[in-house]
């Protein structure tokens, strides 16, 4: 199998035959053997119905039903793990994605990228969709390193052992590129068409807005300290309790000198710092020992082998 589209959706019935129409073109003009994988995470509005009836004709189409809405990020994780193509793309189904972009996703791949990121840089969404990405955007880029301009453009293409080795779960799927380009992929990045949304309405909330941002600090910790948790914890245990330890050094002196302490707040405040410090360097002493006695699971991925 060359090309996997896997394709997420929630209650997009009206887009859902244009959308395979203009797939199953694209590819086949390319003379590539394909799927799409449809994952129906709980449709109420007869999605599953539609997606039955395009089987017929498109025999290609693979469909995944969920009992419930389960999240894009669990949708996305059962996809890659069905997915049988050496290259996977994904994309929204309520055609704001284009499927003419899919030839170019496809050569940057196989020109040599890893994972590519569509770059939606002339946008059609309603502003409530619009500042929230342009702020995790510049965040994510800030804290990561990676220069990518939008993170969370549905539309990307991976190699597929590139989707074998990175979990999805949360709302991770929107750090998929940092993710990747922490096993050490190459991670591209293609300026892609957008549409405005033709049928149905956008599933934003402002939850997502809080849940991007606690996923966002998910991905900075297993990056960055996932296999040395004492470094970031023993950091922070070593700045609260030196910063405590100047209090009460400050305040013994006056004591020294004559001056009451007991009631001050700044005793308290020494004092506090002190055992979170210690709280701190416990934390990260307790992950150091859970790394040390689980299971020798292997934290790297292997490019290629030659025997």
């Amino acid at each position: 199998m060359d090309i996997s589209i896997v394709v997420p959706l929630l209650n997009e019935s009206e887009s859902l035959a244009e959308l395979t129409e203009r797939v199953a073109k694209e590819i086949n003009d390319l003379n590539k053997s394909f799927e799409i994988v449809f994952i129906d995470d709980g449709s109420t509005d007869g999605s599953l119905d539609i997606l039955r009836k395009l089987k017929k004709q498109y025999p290609q189409i693979r469909v995944i039903s969920f009992s419930r809405n389960f999240g894009k990020s669990a949708a996305l994780s059962e996809g890659f793990r069905i997915a049988r193509g050496e290259i996977v793309i994904t994309m929204d189904a309520d055609l704001q994605d284009d499927p003419t972009e899919i030839p170019k996703l496809i050569h940057e791949i196989e020109s040599g990228f890893d994972l590519v990121s569509g770059w939606k840089q002339e946008r059609h969404d309603p502003i409530n969709k619009t500042i929230p990405s342009k702020f995790f955007n510049f965040i994510t880029r800030q804290l990561t390193g990676i220069k990518i301009h939008d993170f969370n453009c549905g539309l990307k293409a991976y190699r597929s052992r590139v989707i074998k080795a990175i979990p999805v779960y949360g709302e991770l799927h929107r750090y998929l590129p940092v993710l990747a380009h922490w096993l050490g992929y190459k991670v591209g990045e293609l300026v892609v068409k957008h549409h405005p949304r033709k049928f149905g309405y956008s599933k934003f909330g402002i939850k997502r807005f809080f849940n991007g941002f606690f996923d966002l600090l998910t991905v900075l910790f297993i990056t960055r300290y996932r296999q040395k948790p004492l470094h970031l914890f023993g950091f922070m245990g070593l700045g609260s309790s030196f910063l405590g330890g100047i209090i009460l050094l400050y305040l013994s002196i006056l004591w020294f000198q004559g001056h009451g302490i007991g009631q001050r707040p700044l005793f308290f405040l020494g004092v506090l710092l002190m055992i979170v410090g210690v709280q701190f360097f416990s934390i990260g002493l307790i992950g150091e020992m859970l790394i040390n006695t689980r299971d020798n699971s292997v934290e790297y991925t292997i490019k290629d082998k030659i025997d």
